[in-house]
């Protein structure tokens, strides 16, 4: 039986010391737990809590004997895995971050950089539409091959009953565009062109933010709470200059190359 049986609340810090520290200042002597008893108090399975063990998640217990004593360490570090495994994690990346808190860094600090680094730029909402919304849509242009192209390009998932698109602003696009008469095939053609220029812009400026500004990461292994702050607030401030970048690069291309087209029409030249 565990010496204390009331659990510490998960506190809503991110650093594995700070869970700790509080569990400890609630309690009013120190607790210990069998094997059964902590995965109870963890809300996971026996075999879970010892498969965190093989993978060295969890620090050996108190051996007494044949029976080993888990403490409220133990505890916190379960609480630590579950948040992190909530927040989408893997068991690799966090073993990485725990061993990070034992050696003094705080992983509240490096989730937040993770984070900043891995979230979405993209807020599209997905649409889903039936089979007859979209002959609606398309009459005989919905062909298997312009299906097919619309799954290679990432862009559709097809169920039994019809297709999730993942943006509602890209598929109504490409609705209007078909409705103003240009083929559904050649709005794919140019969809695959755009996608693949745009995939060169976003490694343009990868590149440029990873080589120029965020050397530190190549080793993140050292980084102090300190540094990984502030490199979190840096990410966060370059990412809506990218896009801003990007925004004005597109409307001063189209400037040049309807300009370039317009020069090009022959009643053009005519008038000159």
């Amino acid at each position: 039986m565990p010496r204390r049986r009331d659990a510490a609340p998960a506190s809503d810090g991110g650093s594995y010391a700070g869970r700790v520290a509080e569990i400890k200042k609630t309690a009013g002597e120190p607790r210990e737990y069998r094997v059964e008893e902590l995965a109870q108090a963890a809300s996971i399975t026996t075999r879970t809590l010892r498969f965190y063990r093989e993978r060295k998640l969890l620090q050996p217990p108190r051996k007494e004997g044949r029976i080993a004593w888990y403490g409220e360490e133990h505890l916190a570090r379960l609480r630590v895995i579950a948040e992190l495994l909530d927040r989408g994690h893997t068991l690799g990346g966090i073993a990485e971050l725990i061993g990070a808190g034992e050696s003094g860094r705080d992983v509240a600090e490096l989730i937040g950089l993770q984070a900043a680094i891995t979230a979405p730029w993209s807020d599209e909402t997905p649409v889903r539409l039936s089979w007859a919304e979209l002959t609606e849509a398309f009459g005989e242009q919905l062909t298997e091959a312009n299906t097919a192209e619309s799954i290679d390009q990432g862009y559709i998932t097809v169920h039994e009953d019809g297709i999730t698109h993942i943006s509602r602003r890209l598929m109504d696009a490409t609705v209007s565009l078909v409705s103003e008469g240009v083929p559904l095939s050649a709005v794919l053609a140019a969809s695959r062109k755009a996608q693949e220029y745009a995939d060169a812009v976003a490694e343009v400026f990868t590149t440029l933010i990873r080589d120029q500004l965020l050397g530190a990461l190549t080793h993140v292994e050292t980084l102090t709470p300190g540094e990984a702050a502030r490199l979190t607030e840096q990410i966060r401030r370059l990412r809506p200059l990218a896009r801003t970048v990007a925004d004005a690069q597109f409307a001063l291309a189209m400037d040049r190359r309807v300009h370039a087209e317009y020069e090009a029409l022959p009643h053009h030249r005519e008038e000159h």
